[in-house]
């Protein structure tokens, strides 16, 4: 298990989008040339006891070429958020160990998809419910 704090680099957009995760995931896979799909399992929210939080609609893609994975992560599930510092934000997409790719040209190729109403970048340290973010 793996944890963003302690292990891994990443970088956090956050999506505005009226469309359901699979359409949105379509249009990011046509605008990045990435191929995301949909995980088995959704994204689990564990609180620091290790109890179940929330469960959110997880797609991923490993870049092997670029040595780089993407996950995009429903935020509000039956009334709970992944990162609930941003209510307004639908969608989080997260790059880890993104060290080729500039977060501000993947922001303007996102902005070009007609599901996409706003983006912008945050920074993870900003919110203190990213420590919670831990992915398998």
């Amino acid at each position: 298990m793996l944890t963003f704090e302690q292990e891994y680099d990443f970088q956090m957009i956050g999506l505005c989008s009226h469309h359901n995760d699979y359409r949105l995931a379509w249009g990011i896979n046509d605008a990045l040339s990435v191929g995301l799909t949909k995980c088995a399992e959704d994204f689990v929210v564990v609180n620091k006891k290790g109890q179940r939080v929330s469960e959110h609609s997880l797609y991923e893609f490993r870049d092997q070429e670029n040595m780089m994975e993407y996950y995009l992560v429903k935020n509000k599930s039956l009334g709970k958020y992944l990162i609930p510092e941003k209510p307004t934000i639908d969608y989080f997409l997260f790059l880890v160990e993104n060290h080729l790719l500039e977060p501000e040209d993947i922001l303007s190729k996102l902005r070009t998809i007609p599901s996409i109403l706003g983006g912008f970048l945050f920074d993870p340290e900003e919110f203190e419910s990213t420590e919670l973010l831990v992915f398998n």
